[in-house]
């Protein structure tokens, strides 16, 4: 072998065997990864598996894209919005702790955030998916347009009704957008609910966020809509597209949006957390993490499984979660990730990190059910809602029908009832 070194390359060609190309060919393991990301995050993935494939000659990860009804990949990046189709077809995935162990790579899930392994542990804490890209919903500033409006861009409004004078404001300046949303059921339905203390289900699992809080905070929506203070834009992440381009002034999304808005300074940005409402007592209470786990698929061949194991390792890196938080704004999911994001990143990078980790403090961060995790009730919820804040129903209506629409899905599918019986980790 030494010999097969040193040979020039040309030299090396032309005496190359067909025996000895094999078995170059078979000592590097390839192992897919499947996503169903949209371009610009897809991109983003393949760099960061590039840096893998590079640092090492054993294993190569191959980057596919999810055809629906294929059977797993050995690895399988999973949306919020996939996430409980994974969780009731969990026979299908080997776990992630399981994986770890048997390819003998140091992994201790239970030094991630107890908040980001929500409905992704067992009862004892171990993970069966690794919570690597999550986030949690903030408010998005501005800060030229509120200047305009002869508002403070240091001072974001920290309440809703605080929210709607700024929009009073920001409309009579000029802003033909002072407010949008994305993810409307995440944001308007689970972590409005959390943030000001209410539920979203009692304790047996049925619906129940058409209380008074709820119903309270849609119509002021509505009313919002109707004078023209806040547009909408759909369900997924259409309004972010709107503030990157500068036509609104505030936006509620996903605080992982802060790495690629601040990198990208077509328009100056602030950051804020989401807005309580302040008549509501004890508020504000805690937000939730949410996004993107990575899951391993079953009856994959054992060598792949330790190519597995490697390359969760890598993602573990402090280093790189510090990248992660930088540049995609994501939470860095062990306390030492954390630390080091806070030592590494200057202070308007860390700036999104903060606000995100500061809500999420308290119980009910731990709170499994959540209506935007299960598909079926968060398109309906979100028709509903798209119907009220569109004044064709009344809010307390379009939420009583969102709730009555919900709880016959859930009663009908029992599978899908296991992201709200899924185990809260231990701290």
């Amino acid at each position: 072998m030494r010999l097969l070194k040193i040979l020039p390359a040309a030299l090396l060609l032309a005496f190359a065997t067909p025996f000895s190309s094999s078995t170059v060919a078979a000592a590097v393991t390839e192992i897919e990864l499947s996503h169903q990301l949209d371009e610009d995050r897809a991109e983003r993935l393949e760099k960061l598996v590039e840096r893998f494939n590079a640092r090492q000659k054993d294993y190569q990860v191959k980057v596919v894209r999810r055809v629906q009804g294929d059977p797993p990949k050995d690895l399988n990046l999973v949306t919020r919005e996939e996430q409980a189709r994974f969780v009731a077809a969990k026979a299908a995935f080997k776990p992630l702790h399981q994986v770890m162990k048997e390819a003998n790579v140091p992994f201790d899930g239970a030094k991630l955030a107890p908040e980001l392994r929500v409905g992704l542990s067992d009862a004892q804490g171990n993970l069966y998916a690794l919570p690597i890209g999550l986030s949690t919903p903030v408010l998005f500033i501005n800060k030229g347009a509120f200047r305009k409006a002869g508002l403070d861009p240091e001072k974001p409004p920290k309440t809703w009704a605080e929210a709607q004078k700024a929009a009073d404001k920001l409309s009579d300046s000029g802003s033909t957008c002072p407010y949008t949303t994305s993810w409307p059921a995440w944001v308007h339905i689970d972590n409005l609910s959390a943030w000001n203390g209410v539920e979203v289900a009692d304790a047996k699992g049925h619906l129940n966020f058409n209380g008074l809080v709820q119903v309270k905070h849609t119509a002021m929506l509505t009313t919002w809509a109707k004078a023209r203070f806040f547009l909408y834009f759909g369900r997924r992440d259409e309004a972010d597209n709107r503030f990157a381009a500068g036509e609104c002034a505030m936006l509620t999304s996903s605080s992982s949006l802060y790495g690629p808005l601040h990198e990208n300074r077509k328009i100056e940005t602030g950051v804020s957390a989401l807005p309580y409402h302040d008549d509501v007592p004890g508020t504000p209470q805690q937000t939730l993490a949410g996004g993107y786990s990575l899951w391993v698929g079953a009856g994959q061949k054992p060598v792949e499984y330790k190519g597995v194991a490697q390359f969760v390792s890598f993602l573990m890196e402090p280093d790189l979660q510090v990248e992660l938080s930088a540049a995609a704004g994501f939470l860095p999911m062990t306390a030492a990730a954390r630390a080091a994001a806070g030592s590494k990143l200057l202070q308007a990078d860390a700036a999104g990190l903060k606000v995100a980790y500061a809500q999420l403090q308290g119980p009910n961060a731990l709170r499994a059910l959540r209506v935007s995790d299960i598909e079926k009730v968060r398109l309906v919820t979100e028709e509903e809602l798209e119907a009220a804040w569109a004044g064709k129903k009344a809010p307390k209506q379009a939420l009583d029908d969102a709730v009555q629409r919900g709880n016959l899905i859930l009663a009908a599918k029992p599978e899908a009832q296991t992201k709200g019986k899924a185990q809260t980790p231990k701290k």
